[in-house]
């Protein structure tokens, strides 16, 4: 097939198209902005758009399919000529629906923790040499792209609850129809398509009614309003968990199975063990023994961009995780504080999504940072200016997170300044976004942070 992909540069969209060339089909592509790693991977497969911006031109009737991702605006000029021409346009999640509709589907959703509990199950299908395609949201170790699309008979899934492209307004999640899934809970977020958390919960009832008799839901106990949800659907196979638990042996850390044997693992932090969990269940679902799936798990140490340690030297340490929403900064901010308790720990989180830079959303992030011994929040006016969003000042910050000693920085070169500055002896510094502070490559920063 002949497949053109407006918005080619978003982290799925990219690796979707990478996908699909690997498949040998066709694949061009237009943006107009992309960061890496996005430009240099596309660049490498000879997929990067020859010039940034929007072109009709590059939209032909020969075009067998549109693939229409969200950074694309609803008057998008090539959509508008896509449109005009007839093409058939999906947006991605259509898209993987139209690849997967024969296939066993597993659909990990939820607020918070989809990515670590997507990636747990793949490292685990992986080292069984089960096989299956898969969408996931951060690179992963062991994987070259975050899609694959091939004739393996299951699809495992990370379903978002965003809108699935500029002009589909149904959330992501909407398209996939699993047989089993699971929802990991609901925290507000995407306030800027749902302004209230009752419109959100909304869209969770919402993906319930997509399931056939008789799926699979895997869902977090200690949610109340996954609980009320989940209440009275006698039509579904509800499962509920709350997370392992960890005792501390001679070989370090351990999770102690539902048979009482114990197996290693290498992560850390209340929200990964409940992770563990669910991704263990989903895996008994698929038929894999929870004892197999946990052996697997010795030699996972995370996803991409979650608790990811970027470097440690002389009793410094720097993560990186791509907590961006007020339940994600929470969780991720009090696992590092438990692990390192004698630490000074210096929390920085960027505020980059439209949620995160709405004034009125601001107070859900109240006592996200309290644990931290010194905490800064950044973001930059040319977000706001991209994102069509009004100014936010110092003021709001500090009033939303509740925090009057917080850092409120607006210039990039100030942040680096006041990172480097604070990072001193027995620090871990964690470092939160969605996106690159200003563009730092994050690996570099952390390694230049720790050699002094």
């Amino acid at each position: 097939m002949r497949i053109h992909l407006i918005a080619i540069g978003g982290a799925a969209m990219h690796n979707l198209a990478i996908a699909l060339q690997c498949n040998h089909h066709t694949v061009t592509g237009s943006d107009d902005e992309i960061y890496e790693p996005s430009r240099s991977r596309l660049d490498k497969k000879g997929l990067l758009p020859p010039k940034m911006g929007w072109n009709p031109d590059n939209i032909q009737p020969d075009i067998e399919a549109i693939i229409l991702g969200m950074h694309a605006k609803p008057d998008n000029p090539e959509l508008a000529k896509a449109q005009e021409l007839g093409l058939k346009i999906y947006s991605y999640p259509e898209f993987i629906y139209e690849h997967a509709k024969d296939k066993n589907r597993f659909v990990i959703a939820g607020s918070h923790g989809k990515t670590t509990t997507t990636a747990m199950l793949l490292h685990a299908i992986n080292a069984l040499k089960i096989d299956a395609d898969y969408l996931v949201g951060a690179q992963l170790e062991g994987y070259d792209t975050m899609v694959r699309l091939s004739e393996a008979p299951n699809m495992i899934i990370e379903g978002d609850e965003y809108l699935s492209s500029p002009i589909d307004r149904r959330p992501k999640i909407f398209h996939y129809y699993p047989q089993v899934c699971i929802i990991t809970g609901v925290a507000w977020d995407h306030v800027n398509v749902f302004p209230t958390f009752e419109e959100y919960l909304k869209q969770f009832e919402l993906f319930l009614n997509t399931l056939a008799p008789g799926s699979s839901v895997i869902y977090y106990g200690a949610d109340e309003h996954l609980t009320g949800l989940l209440s009275n659907r006698p039509e579904l196979k509800v499962i509920n968990y709350t997370g392992y638990e960890t005792v501390v042996g001679s070989m370090g850390r351990e999770v102690v199975s539902a048979g009482g044997r114990t197996f290693p693992i290498a992560i850390f932090g209340r929200h990964n063990l409940q992770n563990l969990q669910a991704a263990a269940l989903m895996a008994m679902e698929m038929g894999i023994a929870e004892h197999d799936f946990l052996r697997a798990m010795k030699t996972f140490t995370g996803a991409s961009k979650r608790l990811q340690l970027l470097a440690e030297g002389n009793d410094r340490l720097v993560y990186q995780d791509f907590a961006h929403a007020p339940s994600k900064v929470k969780a991720t901010v009090q696992a590092v504080r438990e692990r390192y308790p004698n630490h000074r720990f210096m929390a920085v989180v960027e505020l980059h999504t439209y949620s995160s830079l709405n004034k009125d959303f601001l107070p859900e992030y109240r006592g996200a940072l309290d644990l931290a011994d010194d905490a800064i929040v950044f973001y930059q006016d040319h977000t706001l200016k991209m994102k069509r969003l009004p100014s936010i000042s110092e003021v709001d910050v500090k009033k939303g997170f509740g925090n009057p000693t917080l850092s409120v920085l607006r210039d990039k070169e100030a942040l680096y300044q006041a990172v480097g500055a604070g990072f001193g002896e027995k620090t871990v510094l964690l470092l939160m976004s969605s996106g690159t502070f200003g563009g730092k490559v994050m690996a570099d920063w952390g390694a230049k942070l720790v050699s002094g």
